[in-house]
């Protein structure tokens, strides 16, 4: 281990600010793979289950249902059910959803900026798979 030289004192492990109880929250639900993403797709508007699923390149049908149920406990997601027939189940941001997309644009911005390692992530975005997903 090199030790560095700076004009700062090093911080003491028992001077460590403890972790903020809102932010673990938050990365409790957020922090899981495809929530984020899921939250960003659904900007657009209400979406079905299958053209979440086509949206979303790479998520199995498990996680995408895990997700949304998790995602509707915590407030984020309405589900709404149209009878049929047949039966149809959409999915909208609530207005606490909502309210997370200024912070996802930011974080999609520093990703333009700082990831750009292509093999990081998809090839296929997806508002352009939602869109095509929505032609079908």
């Amino acid at each position: 281990m090199v030790a560095q030289n700076t004009a700062r004192s090093a911080i003491r492990a028992d001077d460590c600010v403890a972790a903020d109880a809102s932010l673990v929250r938050a990365f409790d639900l957020l922090g899981k793979r495809w929530t984020g993403v899921l939250l960003g797709t659904l900007s657009s508007g209400p979406v079905g289950f299958r053209a979440l699923a086509r949206a979303v390149p790479g998520i199995s049908d498990s996680v995408l249902s895990d997700r949304l149920g998790e995602l509707t406990e915590a407030g984020l997601l309405a589900r709404t059910v149209a009878e049929g027939p047949p039966v149809s189940v959409t999915y909208a941001l609530t207005e606490a959803g909502r309210a997370l997309l200024p912070a996802l644009e930011q974080i999609r911005r520093w990703a333009e900026r700082h990831l750009t390692n292509p093999s990081i992530g998809s090839a296929a975005t997806p508002d352009t798979a939602l869109r095509q997903a929505r032609r079908r």
